[in-house]
């Protein structure tokens, strides 16, 4: 008895069992087409879940941008150290989000 990774969780189970116990997946009745099929579609929704992180990231950076010129604070006030924090912490996450789609696009099968 070896464990495999489940084609839809990931997750490691049994080569002799029948279905997934952790998703349901039928490992029994799928052909190679609808693993091969489970596993795209698994990496497009988490791709589509780092992009949509890149997104809020970028809003998130472009907001602390436009409050610490446009918002009126000087600098040392409360309004303005939260601008710069949240521009420096939107920047730093799009770059990591930007890491994670070139790694599972590159590494991937």
């Amino acid at each position: 008895m070896a464990l495999i990774d489940c084609p839809s969780c990931n997750k490691k189970i049994s080569d002799k069992a029948d279905s997934c116990p952790h998703c349901g997946f039928a490992l029994a009745e799928a052909s190679s087409e609808d693993i091969l099929r489970k596993q795209q579609l698994t990496k497009f929704k988490k791709l589509h879940s780092i992009q949509n992180q890149s997104m809020l990231a970028m809003l998130m950076f472009v907001a602390g941008f436009g409050f610490m010129y446009w918002g009126g604070a000087s600098k040392g006030d409360l309004q303005y150290n939260l601008a710069i924090l949240a521009s420096i912490l939107g920047f730093v996450w799009y770059i990591v989000n930007r890491v994670r789609i070139l790694i599972i696009k590159r590494f991937s099968s």
